[in-house]
């Protein structure tokens, strides 16, 4: 068979039908949806610890805290952009939401792919007795690609939980 091996050619396969699947439920949720406060909640707490233990794990590290800091930077400034485009409806069902699709799909996807990278490379390096393993965290654009998905989402999550606050404030 050459130079591809059966696993090798099974993941030239199965990676672009991964890529498809992340891509079509990425879509589906990007639909209209109810607006939990404990969701939201969620979603600020768990952003919030995933930076925090990012900034714990590349501490020592100049460069990585700076990649850090740009990714959370980037993601909160794409998360107010989106959500300023993410539509609100308050009627008498209760409360819902449908995010900015375009943003929250291209944020999902990119982190995706770099998620879909590192797994990758482990595959193809595993056979290299030489080569000494860089840690998951030491790694400047998976550093960047955490704290980016962390502060877009977190943002969106804050987002949601001040227009909450602010419609129960009034009803």
């Amino acid at each position: 068979m050459g130079a591809f091996s059966l696993s090798t050619l099974a993941l030239v396969v199965l990676v672009p039908l991964l890529v498809w699947r992340i891509y079509s439920r990425v879509k589906g949720v990007m639909g209209r949806q109810v607006s939990v406060p404990s969701r939201h909640w969620l979603g600020v707490l768990v952003c919030g610890a995933a930076l925090a233990v990012s900034v714990a794990e590349v501490m020592g590290s100049t460069t990585l805290l700076g990649y850090l800091a740009l990714g959370a930077l980037f993601g909160i400034g794409w998360g107010l952009f989106a959500f300023k485009r993410t539509r609100l409806f308050a009627n008498d069902e209760g409360y819902f939401f449908q995010p900015y699709a375009p943003l929250g799909i291209a944020v999902a996807m990119l982190f995706a792919a770099r998620i879909l990278y590192v797994g990758v490379d482990l595959y193809i390096n595993q056979g290299i007795p030489m080569r000494v393993q860089e840690p998951f965290m030491h790694a400047p654009l998976t550093v960047a690609a955490i704290a980016f998905v962390a502060g877009y989402f977190g943002t969106i999550s804050a987002g949601l939980l001040r227009w909450r606050l602010l419609n129960r404030q009034t009803d």
